[in-house]
């Protein structure tokens, strides 16, 4: 008798622990499980941010490749410009001499 008490008491420690056990490891389990949920959102996310940044990258990529672009012509046409002066002024210059020559030869008529 006190053999079969024994028995049942060890079986029924065995099983209370067995069941507590697994309610821990369940536990544990689903806590993971929930954590694993909120990493893979965090994830999913963090890559719906990295697609908007790039997209904003490459536009503003693409627009300081125009801004570039811009400014090359605008480079040109200033060299353009400062050659059309340069040309200008020694136009002038010759026309200055030209009407001070006729001056002269005018004053030297009268």
């Amino acid at each position: 008798m006190f053999f079969e008490w024994s028995l049942t008491t060890l079986s029924l420690l065995l099983t209370i622990f067995v069941l507590v056990k697994m309610f821990y490891f369940k536990s544990l389990t689903v806590k993971e499980q929930r954590n694993n949920d909120v990493m893979k959102l965090t994830l999913k996310e963090a890559e719906v941010l990295i697609r908007k940044y790039q997209i904003q990258l490459q536009r503003a990529l693409g627009n300081i490749d125009i801004l570039t672009e811009q400014m090359n012509k605008l480079r040109r046409e200033i060299k353009a410009v400062k050659q059309r002066n340069s040309q200008y002024r020694i136009e002038n210059e010759k026309l200055k001499s030209r009407i001070h020559e006729l001056e002269s030869r005018i004053e030297s008529l009268l």
